[in-house]
């Protein structure tokens, strides 16, 4: 086995049942697959006979329906019709397609420039090459269609147009120029690291613009890339022109949520930046950052005394989510000190203010913490000796009647009980404890009956 053969089932291995062989599971590829776009038209009409008729001179036209109509299609159709064929067809197809552009017609060399992408996926022999000569072609018509078939064939073929694209997104004219940026863009959603390539060389050139819009696509691959991607938003942000640094700062609320800590160190360096832009950039990336980040509760600590008024403000805003109650007051009054913006004293204000002492009777009663509730077998006897439990009154119900039958106990002659005196009633209190406290003998079953029992015993004994 080959050694890059080792390479390509380490990295995509798929997992086999021992007994049977079968896949048990499939690796999942690391790129999306961005296939060429097929363009339909009059053209996927005509029967593979009649392309090959056209192209080989057989006949000049052939008469097809289309939308309802009859119409007639010469040789330029019969190319665009060529991005159908495949297998051993497609050999031949390639051999026409390179005829056509090699042809005195721009029209004919027009038509072999929008199926190329399509032919190229199958055999991309010296096509190519012949877009590079088309890109500077004698007809005017002929260069914009190949700066389309560029933008298409871009995240495509990286490799085969690598050289290309680098020419054209340094070309002084607008359109060549703006189709190879269109490319490239097409790119970060294929192959970021080839992006990381282009950009890193864009960066070194003189002119601004240049680094500004390899600067902006960053972003498209911030969350696609490596440390490669890190190194590049780090030198951006160094750059000399505040435009330029503006667009790399942008990028650091997104790097925030893929890599903290670099996120951090680069925040930290705008954070000092001589342009306001570029520290509210690095400020909504610290509004991203894990707040319990020691490094990042420094920065937030520092901006609330920087000179700055936006990033003042927004790191006092950050205090309540950093600290508590104690230490935010104590932060709060120190800073209460030096400042002088109206808007960020009220802010310092709230935080030192300490409802459970300054505010209001209600403001002062919601701090407090609610009593703990209590428990069914301690109301019950409170309510028994007839008090109340907090602010419920007592419920009122009917005194039970004590009787022999309820309670066990012999009837007893009146003469016998205690002397009663004079104008007193010898009835009980029509009011009563709503419930009568249970005895622990009861509690436990023991009753009057097993006492009397127990006493008749012992006088026998005796």
């Amino acid at each position: 086995m080959r050694p890059t053969e080792e390479i390509t089932l380490s990295r995509e291995y798929i997992a086999r049942d021992p007994r049977t062989g079968l896949p048990i599971a499939v690796a999942k590829q690391r790129k999306s697959v961005k296939k060429a776009k097929v363009e339909t038209g009059p053209w996927v009409a005509l029967s593979d006979d009649d392309v090959f008729s056209l192209l080989e001179g057989k006949t000049d036209s052939v008469s097809v329906r289309w939308m309802d109509k009859t119409i007639s299609l010469g040789i330029t159709y019969a190319i665009r019709a060529l991005g159908r064929f495949h297998g051993a067809r497609v050999h031949q197809a390639h051999r026409f397609l390179l005829a056509s552009l090699e042809s005195d017609a721009p029209e004919t060399r027009i038509a072999g420039l929008e199926v190329l992408p399509e032919v190229a996926i199958l055999k991309s022999d010296e096509l190519f090459d012949w877009l590079s000569v088309m890109l500077d072609d004698q007809d005017a018509n002929v260069r914009k269609a190949a700066s389309r078939c560029l933008t298409l064939t871009s995240p495509i073929f990286p490799s085969g147009v690598s050289s290309i694209l680098s020419n054209e997104l340094r070309s002084p004219v607008r359109y060549r120029m703006d189709a190879a940026w269109a490319g490239l863009s097409g790119l970060c959603d294929t192959w970021p690291e080839v992006v990381v390539d282009h950009v890193d060389s864009l960066l070194l050139e003189d002119d601004m613009q240049l680094r500004k819009k390899a600067t902006a696509l960053l972003k498209k691959i911030v969350n696609k890339g490596d440390s490669a991607v890190w190194d590049l938003i780090s030198w951006s942000l160094n750059d000399a022109e505040v435009e330029v640094r503006r667009v790399a700062a942008k990028n650091l609320p997104a790097l925030a949520r893929k890599e903290s800590r670099m996120a951090t160190l680069f925040a930290e360096r705008a954070l000092v930046d001589s342009d306001p832009d570029v520290r509210m950039s690095a400020i909504k990336a610290i509004q991203v950052l894990d707040t319990d980040n020691g490094r990042a509760r420094d920065l937030v600590v520092r901006g609330t005394t920087s000179k700055d008024l936006k990033v003042r403000s927004a790191c006092v805003e950050l205090l309540p989510r950093l600290f508590g109650e104690e230490v935010l007051r104590a932060m709060a009054e120190e800073l209460l000190n030096t400042e002088k913006d109206e808007k960020i004293i009220a802010s310092l204000k709230e935080m030192v203010f300490d409802a459970s002492l300054e505010g209001t009777e209600a403001q002062k009663n919601a701090q407090l913490a609610p009593a703990a509730p209590v428990p069914t077998l301690d109301r019950e006897i409170a309510e028994a000796h007839g008090h109340r439990v907090g602010l419920e009154p007592i419920r009122p119900t009917e005194t039970p009647t004590a009787s022999k039958e309820s309670t066990g106990a012999p009837d007893k002659d009146s003469s016998k009980g205690p002397d009663v005196p004079s104008g007193e009633s010898k009835t009980p209190p029509t009011t009563a404890p709503v419930y009568r406290a249970v005895s622990q003998d009861e509690m436990m079953g023991y009753d009057d009956d097993f006492e009397d029992e127990d006493a008749d015993d012992d006088a026998d004994y005796f």
